[in-house]
């Protein structure tokens, strides 16, 4: 694949001795992709300046928003169980196709990587691993929906698949938007807020990052 990140300085959000939360911009890895053009991502960026972070969870190349980096190997353990045991919550922001009703739901669909067409994934009752998301409609106009999205799993593309499955795919979708759905500069789905508990402390802490869309 074309790979041309964006530049610019790290967005920190928060830092402490224990974890650091960045918000991701849309374009750049989370990880090293295969191949040395693939290297450029966020926790290389974020390593370059501190050395000790280590990776605790993932956001898709398309998607921007706010990820957390743990900077000890307690704090990784801690904070990758919070997501293994759905502990941690996430809010993501939206742009889909059309008109979207009602304006709350739950879309509940297993998925399975689809292997003919990968990394694309996809429906399936059969042998899918479990997924659901709720969605809350922000706006809506005749063209497209403005949506909150609230995964209660982790799958990979999820957000993307459930709207494609109702019928909305995320507007600049590279692999499930078609049409005038797809025409749009980069992928409108953005990880507007994450909620954890601090890996030392136990205390409740809430990072956020506005969408540039």
């Amino acid at each position: 694949m074309s790979y041309h990140p964006p530049t610019g300085p790290l967005d920190l959000l928060y830092e402490d001795a224990h974890l650091i939360a960045v918000n991701k911009p849309a374009g750049l890895l989370s990880v090293p992709g295969r191949g040395d053009h693939l290297r450029d991502c966020l926790l290389t960026r974020l390593q370059a300046a501190f050395p000790d972070a280590l990776l605790v969870h993932r956001l898709d190349r398309d998607t921007s928003g706010v990820m957390v980096f743990a900077l000890t190997p307690h704090a990784q353990r801690s904070l990758s169980k919070e997501f293994e045991l759905r502990k941690a919550k996430k809010t993501y922001v939206a742009r889909v196709w059309g008109r979207l009703t009602p304006t709350t739901g739950t879309v509940d669909l297993p998925l399975i990587v689809d292997w003919p067409n990968r990394p694309k994934q996809m429906v399936d009752h059969e042998n899918g691993k479990p997924a659901v998301t709720d969605w809350k409609v922000v706006k809506d106009s005749e063209t497209e929906t403005r949506v909150r999205l609230f995964p209660r799993t982790g799958r990979s593309h999820q957000l993307r698949v459930h709207m494609l499955a109702l019928g909305h795919p995320i507007l600049g979708d590279p692999l499930y938007a078609t049409g005038e759905a797809k025409a749009h500069p980069r992928l409108m789905l953005h990880s507007e807020e994450l909620r954890i508990s601090h890996p030392e402390s136990g205390k409740g802490l809430k990072f956020r990052a506005k969408p540039e869309f």
